[in-house]
């Protein structure tokens, strides 16, 4: 099986949502990872789902993943029952567009590792209710789970079998992770690959989302990395996710002629 390229469209964000189906189309995508705010803001606009159904049909295209489920994680024991009917919402839209998996986003701030896991295990039974997958998210700049290894720990933990990570290059380098954490993630846990470059010259561990750079342009030994995905048998869906504001100023179609031509240099 081929590594399937796909696009997190975060990389191209402020063009409308139709438009990025067709053009993470146009440039040979052929995956479109979807953000359910952008989905929302359509609906909120006078848009239907179901033309976000269509387009993804007419370009023949599939969504490997959509973002996100938050502030589950640190909603107070009150406040927990409502976020996690957001989280069904979330999910059952997530299932409409053909998502097989939705993120689950850790806390921002310190939480208790004990609360975060049980409470992804609460979503995993939610989403096999809804027939989607949460995967678990860390962010390197988040405080409570910035760390690959972390993450792992925590789907482990759980014991339950659809429990699933989604790797990213950027915020294993970033929370100070190496290679050694790549190889040590049990195949069966690595759900998703989002593919990114860090900032060559803000110190790492102080990045963030913005800083992000297209493959290549960076620190990050991204060929390694990607050697050691193939040494355990994963080439499944990876997506090229940037938050870069000077990617945004420019004209979409450039940095995706871009994207893809740095995405097919790693992965073929």
């Amino acid at each position: 099986m081929a590594f399937q390229i796909c696009l997190n469209t975060s990389t191209i964000r402020p063009v409308p949502i139709i438009e990025k189906i067709r053009l993470a189309a146009k440039h040979g995508f052929v995956g479109v990872e979807l953000w359910l705010n952008d989905i929302y803001e359509y609906i909120g606009r006078g848009g239907e789902v179901r033309d976000v159904e269509k387009e993804l049909s007419d370009q023949g295209l599939f969504v490997p993943c959509t973002i996100a489920m938050r502030s589950w994680g640190e909603a107070s024991n009150l406040e927990y029952p409502l976020q996690l009917d957001e989280c069904k919402r979330r999910m059952e839209l997530a299932a409409r567009i053909g998502s097989p998996n939705i993120v689950a986003t850790p806390p921002r701030e310190p939480e208790d590792v004990g609360q975060i896991t049980e409470r992804y295990k609460d979503l995993l039974e939610l989403g096999r209710g809804a027939g989607v997958r949460p995967l678990f998210e860390y962010i390197s700049f988040f405080k409570s789970v910035p760390t690959l290894k972390l993450a792992v720990e925590i789907a482990q933990a759980v014991e339950d079998k659809d429990a699933a990570i989604i790797l990213d290059a950027f915020h294993t380098w970033n929370a100070g992770g190496d290679l050694d954490d790549v190889k040590n993630t049990p195949l069966e846990l690595i759900a998703h690959y989002h593919f990114d470059d860090g900032d060559p010259v803000i110190p790492r561990g102080e990045q963030t989302d913005p800083n992000r750079v297209m493959p290549g342009e960076g620190p990050i030994d991204l060929e390694a990395e990607v050697a050691v995905l193939k040494e355990l048998g994963y080439e499944g869906t990876v997506s090229l996710e940037l938050f870069n504001p000077g990617l945004w100023g420019k004209d979409p179609n450039e940095v995706l002629q871009m994207g893809m031509e740095r995405m097919r240099q790693y992965f073929g």
